[in-house]
């Protein structure tokens, strides 16, 4: 009987191995997002959406994390993500650093994007409806150098309403990196003034904020969207981007909320961020 045993032993090892390989050669689907938050909240807040695509596409699914928005991008540049939910900036950086990459999908709040102007209650500044011209000669922070709405479009205002480049219109202009720390400095004090994500702002803890208010929304903009990269169904198969497009417009509702407070994901096309990227390309931070 021992020399059954051994054949059927090494009949499963030998099956054992082709699954290995087969499991070593199938490719991942990785796919990552710009860092408006702390990269372990974003790490816990996908996590949900990679068990979902998953099982909706039925190939294994992975996060990448990045620390940077510059990261995001240049990830994608490089190959190393298939697809990417961007801010509006990021998805046209990345759109024109790789030929083919499409805009596929966006939050059905994106087409309305906005941001806040917040800024530290002792300055003595009030709401308004027109741009706060109370505001030079403060300290401002942007967000990250690379967000839409921490940056590229507060700047855009500041420049068309305000009449000057944020250096000469501001004392001190600084970057504080993401939402969450620009809301931080300005409830500290560190600086008078910021411009914020409405979404972060209105979903911060009321502690985080206590010394801050908005003082002017800006008109609205097109920010987030995902990106897909050319080489997706050059890696999957025919239409598999199209599989994944899908996939992303029947996200369920409570996932949306959860992962990326919007109420539910619509199409999207590059055009929709034709503003955004003549705008950037206005202010030299896109070619």
């Amino acid at each position: 009987m021992r020399p059954i045993f051994a054949l059927l032993a090494a009949a499963l090892l030998i099956a054992g191995c082709g699954n290995d390989a087969r499991s070593a050669t199938e490719p991942v689907l990785r796919f990552s997002a710009i860092p408006d938050e702390k990269p372990t909240d974003q790490a816990a807040r996908f996590a949900p959406v990679t068990a979902y695509l998953s099982k909706a596409l039925g190939v294994k699914v992975e996060y990448v994390p990045v620390n940077k928005y510059s990261a995001s991008v240049q990830a994608f540049k490089n190959g190393d993500i298939h697809f990417a939910w961007f801010g509006g900036l990021s998805g046209v950086q990345a759109r024109l650093a790789v030929k083919g990459a499409t805009a596929i999908a966006q939050g059905a709040e994106d087409p309305h994007f906005f941001s806040y102007f917040i800024a530290h209650r002792q300055t003595g500044l009030i709401r308004s409806d027109e741009f706060p011209t109370g505001i030079k000669g403060k300290k401002f922070t942007f967000g990250s150098a690379g967000s839409t709405s921490g940056r590229l479009m507060p700047e855009f205002f500041i420049r068309e309403m305000g009449g000057a480049a944020p250096k000469d219109y501001f004392r001190a202009v600084g970057f504080s990196g993401d939402h969450p720390k620009t809301i931080a400095t300005v409830n500290s004090g560190a600086f008078d003034v910021g411009a914020v994500n409405y979404k972060t702002y209105d979903n911060a803890a009321p502690e985080d904020k206590a010394n801050t208010l908005i003082i002017w929304k800006t008109p609205l903009y097109a920010d987030y969207n995902l990106t897909a990269h050319p080489a997706l169904d050059e890696d999957f198969g025919a239409g598999f981007t199209e599989k994944l497009k899908t996939a992303w417009l029947s996200m369920p509702g409570d996932l949306c909320k959860k992962s990326f407070s919007r109420s539910s994901m619509i199409e999207a096309k590059n055009s929709d961020f034709q503003a955004i990227e003549d705008t950037a390309k206005a202010l030299e931070l896109a070619r």
